[in-house]
């Protein structure tokens, strides 16, 4: 969903687009290469004369319930991946400029509350997600060894109308039978897709940008407030009481902590970089996304 977008407004601006895939007949019109991360295999030329890696990988973390192996699977495919890469690059003796990595928020745990999180933050999470996404962080950092300048985004909820977040929620807002997710009262730290590609564009971009940035719109809302203003946007009521964590428990197992927990993440470091928010506010958002 982000790479596709991406990839697009990179060509418009100019610059050369290569994909890597586990599959070239299910890709795009870009070039694409091959890669097997479970054999340890890139296809040869892929990353001759690369400049820039943007590194996407990783299977969806709300996708499944966390099962032993899907966690295998939601690990491997970050950092496996992301290994595979560097090891290529050090295979070839080749220098890139810039190494750029999806993270995640839920770094910071599953959930803190109402207290603001910023990338300075020394005391992160020890849950499952948390420690994952430190060992993606890491995995990142060492392709300073190839010459690159290491980038990570710490990225919330992704707001896009081709699916993800609200391709879960919009169908059954739609009928009137939004429910809040336990107290209702956790942090939805959220970002509209096209600020989130323009972020990846200005830090290509700019050559002094580089460690870690919170990937958030600067207003996050609770749980309740978002169902409420997407009910809003979409004309449909919301009524229905929240659904106890105990039946989410049941139906998503440790996933249900993500579900239920939240965090209220800060924006503050990108934008004093210099990057200027189009979605600020959840209601600009979703009118732009769902109202078109």
């Amino acid at each position: 969903m982000i790479g596709s977008q991406l990839s697009d407004k990179l060509a418009i601006f100019g610059h050369e687009v290569v994909h890597l895939s586990r599959d070239k007949e299910k890709s795009s019109n870009y070039q694409t290469f091959t890669w097997n991360i479970a054999e340890g295999v890139i296809e040869q030329g892929a990353l001759e004369g690369v400049d820039v890696i943007i590194h996407l990988a990783g299977a969806g973390v709300a996708d499944k319930r966390w099962t032993n192996e899907r966690k295998r699977i939601l690990t491997s495919s970050r950092i496996d991946s992301a290994n595979l890469i560097f090891e290529q690059l050090k295979s070839m003796n080749q220098k890139i400029n810039a190494f750029i990595s999806a993270s995640a928020i839920g770094i910071y745990g599953f959930d803190t509350g109402g207290i603001l999180q910023t990338e300075d933050r020394i005391q992160l999470g020890d849950d499952f997600l948390a420690t994952l996404t430190k060992k993606w962080e890491l995995s990142a950092d060492q392709f300073t060894d190839v010459g690159a300048r290491v980038v990570k985004l710490r990225t919330g909820l992704v707001l896009s109308e081709k699916g993800g977040l609200l391709g879960k929620m919009v169908p059954m807002a739609k009928l009137g039978l939004s429910s809040g997710f336990g107290s209702g009262e956790q942090f939805m730290s959220w970002i509209h897709i096209d600020d989130l590609v323009g972020m990846y564009i200005m830090i290509i971009e700019k050559q002094k940008i580089k460690g870690v940035y919170n990937a958030v719109a600067p207003n996050p809302v609770t749980n309740n407030e978002f169902l409420k203003i997407l009910a809003g946007v979409l004309n449909k009521p919301y009524f229905l009481p929240n659904t106890p964590k105990f039946l989410l428990k049941l139906g998503f197992g440790e996933l249900a902590s993500v579900i239920t927990g939240g965090n209220k993440v800060s924006s503050k470091k990108i934008e004093t970089a210099g990057f200027k928010f189009t979605y600020e506010r959840l209601h600009e958002a979703l009118d732009d996304l769902l109202c078109k």
